[in-house]
């Protein structure tokens, strides 16, 4: 049965692995300065970790807006366990915890959140410079 618990500093190298194996799409995360971000990210957040076994086979980082929402800002679970929920069981987890929260997914992957039957609320813009200013 898989479990799911809040991450702690001793389970940073089986997560980092995890994040590696992702290759590419997660490179910025581990790779070079990202993994020294990454960690102080993982210390500022709200990370849950899910293990079936005592294999970590998937996490959530949130971050809690001051009772104004709690944002999931990166899911990711093992390509070996994916299709036995457990990103669900994760998000249900922060849900759980803040339940006077709506909580928001920021997401590049909408096909998946749609799929779990999550509404649409809302729109990401990235800000830029331009000229100085921002745009």
């Amino acid at each position: 049965m898989a479990v799911v618990r809040r991450y702690t500093k001793a389970d940073e190298d089986a997560l980092f692995a995890m994040i590696e194996a992702e290759g590419e799409e997660w490179q910025a995360h581990w790779q070079g300065t990202g993994r020294d971000k990454y960690v102080v990210a993982l210390e500022n957040s709200i990370v849950y970790i899910i293990l079936q076994e005592g294999i970590l086979c998937g996490f959530a980082r949130c971050r809690d807006d001051d009772g104004f929402g709690v944002y999931v800002y990166d899911l990711l679970v093992d390509k070996a366990y994916r299709g036995q929920e457990y990103g669900r069981k994760l998000m249900e987890r922060a849900c759980k915890d803040f339940p006077d929260s709506t909580v928001y997914v920021m997401s590049d992957v909408n096909p998946y959140y749609e799929k779990l039957g999550y509404e649409t609320e809302g729109t990401i813009f990235v800000v830029k410079m331009k000229d100085g200013e921002a745009t």
